[in-house]
């Protein structure tokens, strides 16, 4: 791991090739080893090691994509990750992304970058589903159901070049407290791939694969048999806060009548 890390110190990440490498060596070797690890407690069967590397570099890859304007502005040096063979057909240098007056193609590469990502989610879900104890589930199926929940909040949208761009805390909880089962984990995939596939803009150069992305890890959900609504909901109701402070003037009222 530590070998392949160093290696992208002084080599940039040019290919797709080169990031699924960079990320296999951050990430994917994690997940080896986490497989091996739950094989040898006698819980689990031993993953194919293409699964568990996929569980990996959707987590690795997730993480590039949010993380953009934090990367790009270290300092002394920007941290690149996005691969040039991706970025480079919007702009010129990696950085231009986070100014104003390239927000149209940012939000394109971002897209691409996203749909990159989706080629990992089935192996994901392949993998999740053979396993066997609770406590190994949940370890393994939070995360990824917050990386697909973090690459629709991305998707499309413009904000992951101004700032920080983060599921809200209250669907995290959510997601920890009612994640259990792989019907929890199908129903999460195939509703935030939902939300992906609702922000697609036809005009965006890669519509069309985003969309057979998005088809594909619904139709292996609904495969499941095990799909049930939920409702997630990556934006804040305007209307929550003002919920929130009607009730806790009621409180107060009511503390005031007894009191």
């Amino acid at each position: 791991m530590g070998a392949g890390m160093a290696k992208f110190i002084c080599k940039e990440v040019e290919t797709v090739d080169d990031y699924d490498e960079y990320c296999h060596y951050v990430a994917g070797l994690v997940g080896y080893g986490l497989s091996r690890l739950f094989y040898a407690a006698g819980t689990e069967d031993l993953a194919l090691d293409s699964l568990s590397n996929s569980m990996g570099l959707f987590l690795q890859k997730t993480n590039i994509i949010r993380d953009y304007l934090e990367d790009i502005n270290e300092i002394p040096k920007s941290r690149m990750f996005w691969p040039r063979e991706i970025w480079s057909k919007y702009a010129d240098k990696l950085e231009d992304f986070k100014y104003e007056e390239n927000s149209k193609k940012a939000v394109q590469c971002l897209n691409n970058m996203v749909t990159d990502a989706l080629i990992h989610a089935e192996e994901c879900l392949q993998y999740m589903s053979a396993l066997k104890d609770p406590a190994i589930f949940r370890f393994c199926a939070i995360p990824q159901i917050m990386a697909i929940g973090t690459c629709a909040l991305c998707y499309n949208n413009v904000h992951v070049f101004r700032g920080v761009v983060k599921m809200r805390r209250g669907l995290t909880a959510r997601i920890i407290d009612e994640t259990n089962s792989m019907t929890d984990v199908y129903t999460a995939f195939y509703e935030f791939s939902s939300l992906i596939e609702s922000k697609i803009d036809d005009s965006d150069p890669n519509a069309a694969l985003t969309q057979r992305r998005v088809d594909s890890i619904k139709q292996t959900c609904k495969s499941s048999g095990l799909v049930k609504q939920r409702g997630y909901h990556l934006e804040k109701s305007p209307y929550r806060p003002m919920l929130i402070m009607i009730v806790l003037l009621l409180v107060a009222i009511l503390f005031g009548v007894m009191f």
